[in-house]
């Protein structure tokens, strides 16, 4: 068997996108950020205790999903949710791609789902945390070549050489629409 090929910017056939999380999610949710290589087991179960917590309290948890199903199964996800005590700031807690997608523009694409939900939702910062490792390199660049810019680095955060960056992007505001002549 070969490896799957990558056709850079074709968004798999059969894709659908869906918001409601379901209890079939758990161990995907797991897989998809274990089999990622850049988390370590501890951020694994958060994420995990994410959608468990949204299963549990629904949208009291503060937790917002969008999944990106092939075939039945999420093969793509993103979590976000409104930072307490902000009006308008939101965190995109993780956005992972199912590693045999990957550079086929599944994850722009689940961005820009996760930026219009956030703005329905009122948002209009969305603050992203990663990590300064060489290994999230690509990581970096593709939030940068999508628009977010890096607006501080927390020395030393995660681990001595290790700094947090968060990045920001700044959503436009809503166009108020005008009557039509009729």
């Amino acid at each position: 068997m070969t490896a799957p090929q990558r056709r850079e910017g074709r968004l798999p056939a059969g894709l659908t996108f869906r918001q409601e999380p379901r209890p079939a999610d758990v161990e995907p949710v797991g897989r998809l950020a274990s089999s990622s290589g850049f988390f370590y087991p501890a951020e694994v179960a958060v994420a995990v205790e994410l959608i468990e917590e949204r299963l549990a309290k629904g949208l009291r948890s503060g937790y917002h999903f969008i999944f990106a199903d092939l075939a039945g199964r999420p093969a793509a996800y993103s979590c976000f949710g409104p930072i307490a005590c902000t009006e308008v700031s939101f965190d995109l807690y993780w956005i992972v791609v199912d590693e045999d997608l990957r550079g086929r523009g599944l994850g722009r694409e689940l961005l820009a789902r996760t930026e219009a939900a956030v703005a329905a939702l009122g948002g209009r910062r969305i603050y992203v945390e990663t990590s300064a490792r060489p290994q999230y390199q690509p990581t970096r660049s593709f939030y940068e070549n999508v628009g977010y810019r890096l607006e501080a680095a927390l020395r030393d955060f995660y681990a001595p050489g290790d700094d947090k960056l968060i990045y920001l992007k700044v959503l436009p505001e809503p166009q108020p629409t005008r009557p039509t002549a009729g």
